[in-house]
């Protein structure tokens, strides 16, 4: 992209960026915060760089954006006139607003998310009171030992399993402590402590899907999903969540996943939680939370503080702000550190940054896995090939389901069924420094609404700290307003309302045979529970003493002190849920290769196993017949570990080897 910008490309480009964060004259200004353009920070260089990763038609078309803001004298228009010159360009059609709203968002990404090469801190942290990263990263032995193809590599095994996050890990290590030999393949790099540098652009570089906050392909949702080795585990916030009663029920009562209602699941639970040390002792309340906690108390309405798989030897609460951009301190116990572990000790091979192309079939029945092998700091790139008569599908639920369509199996229900437990997101400015960095993102639930008649309601959590995608979320309608939002960062206390939804969206193939998402909340439940959640998170601020609370959507509906709540809350009622109103975000994918005793409706039998292609396992969320109600990473594990006792009776049966 580079080579190809023209002398005027880069002076729009440096304008369009300084029109976003802008110079604003201020007297009090310690920090530099109001003064400070994003020119001043050589943004604009970052973005370019950034540009230059794009595809050839993605990069035209931003050179086209560009040649069309020049011819409109924009670089030496005032910053008021080319506010507007960008309204007037986004108003034009919406493949132009599409482009600006995109650079939009980078422009804040890389200005408030980017740190000084020299000092390892960003400028604009000091208005936010936030500290940056802790400490270097230490250097610590890691504790697995990825085998890396000397070239193309074919390998023999009894089960090879696509994917090692929450699922898959805990397959893998099952299987091979029961005594087969197991393949792992992980499409994602494997990172620990000694590569967690506690900076954000950094993490959604190395351990996100698709490198950080993705939209769907109909932009109604932004997604955000672990791709590394141990996957979601590695990135999530350690909410250990028991699939809740009425969930159960409704899985085995309604999809026939007999015993998951009784006994034979509560086993399977109790050995995650054990085998990843879920604790209550290390859930304190940052202040942010501690206004969270206050407000339901004053209404009334149910919390509890979270268990979460922490090792309190290790933990810190300095630290444990940072565990989506991986956890330093090392008292995660995520997959990487537990389940592949056990599997590998007891034999695995495990395989980083592999990617699952296709599985293969012989007989009708599973053959192995057709794999790529892809080292991007050299460049390396080999086939490797797994032979093995069982294969379990456990990529996730975005990549589980193309890589059956890819292969051509699963039946007419492979990608259909995608829940995302989409969420509301209300942010409340309190008096103070909320430190919402400090402590872990999800210390306490409100589940007071979790449960109505019906069993599809909604929780009220916490949120992660994360100034970069704070900054790029938070809808901009002028420079000078944009910064005078980022400026109450301290003060802000983030919510999320998660729905436990009804309706559903999909996962197709692309040209290039990658995952598309499409998803809408469209379902009447859903879209009376989204609304719900919005006005308990509102109600709940209020009650907490908020000065102003707004959501993000077109315009920043904003609410202050002194207004009349429940007329702001009808407002809301009238704007559109997912592109072009209130955008939801999504943690959890669950669903697209359900479990089910019907062909028609789901993708593999009541044990996991898929219909039209014995040998081929689903082993992870993509499994779910219908969501978890709550962060979901302890029901992937205990349905992983009860897919995992059927794949081991399979391999016992003569007919089956």
């Amino acid at each position: 992209m580079s080579e190809m910008l023209t002398a005027a490309q880069r002076a729009t480009l440096r304008a369009f960026c300084d029109t976003i964060v802008p110079r604003v004259e201020r007297e009090d200004d310690p920090h530099g915060f109001w003064a400070r353009r994003a020119s001043d920070l050589g943004i604009e260089a970052y973005v370019e760089a950034q540009l230059a990763t794009l595809g050839p038609a993605e990069q035209a078309g931003i050179g086209q954006l560009l040649d069309g803001l020049a011819m409109q004298d924009f670089a030496p228009a005032s910053d008021l006139s080319r506010e507007q010159i960008l309204t007037n360009v986004a108003l034009s059609s919406s493949l132009a607003a599409a482009g600006i709203e995109g650079l939009r968002a980078l422009v804040l990404l890389l200005y408030y998310g980017a740190p000084d090469p020299q000092t390892g801190q960003n400028p604009n942290w000091k208005q936010f009171g936030y500290p940056g990263p802790q400490a270097p990263p230490p250097q610590v032995p890691k504790l697995l030992t990825p085998l890396v193809p000397p070239g193309d590599l074919e390998l023999r095994a009894d089960v090879c399993v696509v994917g090692s996050g929450a699922g898959g890990s805990v397959i893998a290590a099952e299987l091979a402590m029961a005594g087969l030999s197991v393949v792992v393949l992980e499409e994602g790099g494997y990172h620990t402590e000694s590569d967690f540098a506690h900076l954000e652009l950094k993490a959604y570089q190395d351990l996100y899907w698709r490198r950080g906050p993705t939209p769907t392909f109909d932009a109604n949702v932004t997604l955000m999903a672990g791709a590394t080795l141990g996957g979601g585990t590695v990135v999530n916030w350690t909410n250990c969540v028991r699939t809740p009663d009425w969930v159960r029920r409704e899985w085995a009562q309604e999809y026939g996943l007999e015993g998951v209602d009784g006994p034979e699941f509560d086993e399977h639970l109790d050995a995650v939680n054990a085998r990843i040390g879920v604790t209550a002792d290390c859930s304190e309340l940052n202040p942010a939370q501690e206004r969270v906690a206050g407000g339901c108390d004053l209404l009334g309405w149910k919390y509890k503080r979270t268990v979460r798989n922490t090792d309190p030897t290790t933990y810190s609460p300095q630290t444990a702000g940072y565990m989506g951009f991986g956890d330093q301190s090392g008292s995660k116990r995520s997959a990487d550190k537990t389940w592949l572990v056990d599997a590998a000790k007891a034999g695995a091979k495990i395989l980083a940054r592999t990617r699952a192309i296709e599985i293969l079939r012989e007989s009708g029945r599973a053959a192995g896995v057709h794999a790529e092998y892809h080292d991007p700091l050299t460049g390396t790139r080999a086939k490797v090939t797994v032979r093995a008569p069982r294969v379990v599908v456990a990529a996730g639920s975005l990549e589980s389901p193309a890589l059956l369509l890819r292969s051509g199996i699963g039946g007419r229900a492979a990608g259909d069924y995608l829940r995302l437990h989409p969420c509301a997101v209300v942010v409340a400015v309190h008096a103070g420094d909320v430190r919402n960095w400090w402590g872990a993102p999800h210390a306490m639930i409100c589940d007071e609404f979790a449960n109505p008649p019906g069993g599809y309601g909604f929780l009220i959590e916490g949120s992660h700290y994360a100034p970069a995608l704070g900054a790029a979320a938070t809808p901009w309608t002028s420079g000078r307003a944009h910064k005078e939002l980022m400026a109450d960062t301290k003060r802000a206390v983030t919510t999320i309302g998660l729905v436990r939804d009804r309706g559903y969206g999909r996962v197709t193939l692309g040209e290039q045979g990658e995952a598309r998402v499409t998803y809408a909340v469209t379902d009447p439940v859903d879209v009376a529970n989204f609304r719900k959640a919005l006005h308990a998170q509102l109600r709940l601020g209020h009650a907490a003493g908020a000065s102003a609370m707004y959501v993000v959507a077109p315009g920043l509906p904003r609410w202050r002190y002194g207004d009349d709540l429940a007329a702001f809350a009808a407002a809301l009622e009238q704007l559109p849920i997912g592109a072009g109103g209130i955008g939801p975000f999504s943690a959890h994918q669950m669903g697209t290769c359900r479990m089910g005793p019907d062909p028609a409706t789901s993708v593999a039998n009541v044990r996991g196993e898929l219909h039209d292609t014995p040998g081929v396992w689903i082993g992870d969320g993509s499994a779910f017949p219908t969501p978890s109600g709550g962060n979901p990473m302890i029901s992937i594990m205990a349905l992983a570990r009860r897919t995992a006792a059927a794949i081991a009776a399979s391999a016992r049966t003569p007919s089956l080897v």
